[in-house]
């Protein structure tokens, strides 16, 4: 079955870090067009981290100079190393391939 799985999130105090990984569940090739959103209560889902077609990363503006989007293509992973994170981190942050979505894993970040 073709996935992707989530992992690494959880409660964290402002300022804290947390690391999320995204494991694919078939074998990726490479990394472009790969990468993580999220989602606040009421709000749409926005782009966090993601390595665009080239495989380049980029970045949403609110997270530019706190997070950073790695990868390991031989174990079919992506990381999302957040640090600095405020309360509007909060969300569910969502793994994403190419039209395919994981089932998300939740930050929360408590002032």
């Amino acid at each position: 079955q073709v996935r992707l799985v989530e992992s690494g999130g959880g409660l964290v105090q402002a300022g804290g870090s947390l690391r999320l990984s995204c494991v694919a569940s078939w074998n990726i090739g490479s990394i472009n067009d790969m990468g993580w959103y999220r989602q606040a209560p009421g709000k749409q889902r926005e782009l966090v981290a993601s390595f665009d077609v080239a495989a380049w990363p980029e970045y949403g503006d609110s997270v530019k100079g706190r997070f950073t989007i790695s990868s390991d293509a031989s174990s079919n992973t992506i990381y999302l190393e957040m640090n600095n994170l405020k309360p509007e981190d909060t969300g569910v942050y969502y793994c994403h391939r190419l039209g395919l979505w994981g089932q998300g894993t939740q930050v929360t970040v408590s002032s």
